[in-house]
């Protein structure tokens, strides 16, 4: 980084910056523990002497255990692309309005958890409903293991509670899904026939000003082999939505060929990929009771608004100690 002409390359210079903090995520809090191990056995000679600091010892080897199965957690992130941002998509599903609202709903939760541990995020695609909320929105979640945490959201979302949408006042259950892919840089070499790839260019919806409603200016690239689809319209011209539309589906394609490397042989792949998007992963209640629990590892959390100001870090480490365990 203190080389000359280091920051020329923005683009590759950000990539670097990158892979440092991933790496002092784990390098520094792995110097803080063994530095913390010496003075730990210096307190336990001087709690032999002095019992008065007995209370202090085990107050410090709580903290020191909680950080430890912080660091072990992390360690959980070994993925070939955990390190990488995320880029992560929102759909609404069934539900009507409802699920236009969750969705965006949905949206705030996961840029707020951004935001408490100081990750950079970008909106990359949005189309907003006429009505309330959104159809879909995507946005790439920059900083360390952001993938690794993240990549267990991919799933559909369900939502329970009495709809503001209905004048009846009744309960109204909605869906929202939500897609993840790691954010690859472009020395990451993407196998993409260019024409496999069907390009669509097509008016661009809500706010964005004369220019961006006017003009064919989003892009919606289909990968036809496997049907995987991006769109991004955020941006003013027509060039750089389609830069960034090819940088969202590189990211999806590497996603695929990661699930089939660590798939365990072809035919768990398939039954995987029948299921994959539409599998419901985790069940959010405000009716009859608030709270919301993970379908697979069975974390709960008794605060609905809490998961939704985007303290959902809980539901990630427990999906890291299930997959580990599932693997194992």
């Amino acid at each position: 980084m203190a080389a000359a002409g280091f920051w020329d390359d923005q683009e590759k210079a950000q990539e670097v910056v990158g892979q440092l903090k991933s790496l002092k995520a784990i390098v520094a809090p792995m110097k803080e523990l063994l530095v913390a191990d010496e003075d730990m056995q210096a307190l336990i000679e001087m709690g032999a002497e002095d019992e008065s600091i007995v209370p202090e010892i085990e107050s410090e080897i709580k903290r020191l255990e909680k950080e430890l199965d912080e660091l072990e957690l992390k360690s959980l992130l070994n993925g070939e692309h955990d390190g990488c941002g995320a880029i992560l998509t929102i759909y609404a599903r069934d539900g009507g309005t409802d699920a236009n609202d969750w969705a965006e709903m949905m949206l705030r939760m996961y840029s707020q958890w951004a935001a408490k541990y100081e990750y950079t995020i970008e909106l990359m695609d949005r189309s907003d409903n006429p009505d309330a909320g959104i159809n879909n929105a995507a946005i790439a979640i920059r900083g360390p293991m952001a993938y690794g945490y993240l990549k267990g959201e991919r799933g559909v979302h369900r939502l329970v509670r009495i709809s503001p949408f209905n004048s009846e006042g009744k309960r109204q259950t909605s869906f929202a899904a939500v897609d993840v892919t790691p954010e690859i840089s472009d020395s990451v070499e993407v196998d993409i026939d260019e024409s496999d790839v069907r390009v669509d260019t097509y008016r661009a919806s809500g706010a964005g000003g004369q220019h961006v409603n006017k003009t064919d200016s989003a892009i919606r690239l289909t990968h036809i082999p496997t049907g995987v689809a991006v769109q991004c319209q955020t941006q003013r011209s027509q060039h750089k939505n389609r830069a960034q539309a090819w940088k969202m589906l590189r990211a999806a394609l590497a996603r695929v060929e990661e699930e089939k490397r660590d798939a365990e042989n072809a035919e768990s792949y398939k039954s995987k990929a029948q299921v994959g998007f539409g599998s419901q992963i985790r069940n959010y209640f405000l009716h009859p009771d608030q709270r919301v629990k993970d379908a697979r590892t069975g974390h709960y959390v008794g605060d609905f608004q809490k998961v939704l100001d985007g303290e959902i870090q809980g539901f990630l480490d427990a999906y890291l100690n299930w997959l580990a365990k599932e693997g194992s």
